[in-house]
């Protein structure tokens, strides 16, 4: 039960911070957002959990933000925005197994209390992280045309319906991939199919739950009087005119 209220605790913090991130710094916050939460979401992906009797892998909330910020650009912003925010969190996650390497190397002295346990993490996360990177990258990235695809065939209707397709069939098959690249071998076959099946309807449930988030991050929009136009470069841009 613990789990289960940690993991909903989680869900709403996380989706809060990403309508936080965009009321303060707009489309630049949901930038920042992304190369947190795909650095955030590798480390906890290396710890395996229970949550109402279902085994799965830590990090789905944090990787499900990414999609809401995503939705968020698409929205007001456009898909270049989204495409941007996707190669910025492309780069935190290159810099993070950089750098990650980096403190492995350092030798470390009679004083250092924390080399072990740095290994631990580290060394296992350079498979997982890199497996986790290569399909954080394609699903948002496919998120984000699918997402846009369906706001151009809908007339820009139906927000919520675009939201939910692309996130869980974009959910789903990063699941099944990143399980199998990241855990063959290490765990059971069997197992790596029960976190995935698992993981992926933990996800579809998260991909429900951010629907409202996406829905008041626009009404909040809409509050504040922004006009978001179009700029020269085809990428929307705030007007910092408010609505009469």
């Amino acid at each position: 039960m613990m789990n289960l209220f940690l993991g909903i605790l989680e869900l709403v913090v996380c989706f809060s911070g990403v309508l936080v991130m965009d009321k303060l710094f707009g489309k630049y916050g949901l930038y920042t957002w992304m190369a947190l939460a795909v650095i955030f979401a590798n480390i906890q992906v290396a710890k395996q959990v229970d949550i109402a009797g279902i085994s799965t892998a830590l990090g789905n909330v944090m990787f499900a933000s990414t999609y809401l910020a995503t939705d968020i650009l698409n929205e007001k912003y456009g898909d270049k925005s989204s495409k941007n925010a996707v190669k910025i969190a492309a780069g935190a996650l290159i810099a993070y197994i950089v750098f990650a390497q980096f403190s492995l190397a350092f030798i470390p002295n009679s004083f250092d209390a924390v080399d072990g346990s740095m290994k631990t993490l580290f060394a296992m996360s350079v498979r997982i992280t890199t497996a986790s990177g290569l399909m954080f990258i394609l699903a948002n990235w496919c998120d984000v045309i699918i997402y846009q695809k369906l706001k151009l065939k809908t007339g820009g209707k139906y927000m919520w319906f675009r939201n939910n397709l692309s996130t869980i069939i974009c959910n789903c098959l990063e699941n099944f991939a990143f399980a199998i690249l990241a855990f063959a071998g290490t765990y059971p076959v069997v197992y790596c199919l029960t976190v995935s099946v698992a993981g992926s309807l933990i996800e579809m449930l998260i991909a429900l739950c951010d629907t409202p988030f996406l829905y008041l991050a626009k009404a909040l929009n809409k509050k504040s009087g922004i006009l978001l136009e179009k700029g020269s470069d085809g990428e929307a841009e705030e007007n910092a005119e408010v609505i009469a």
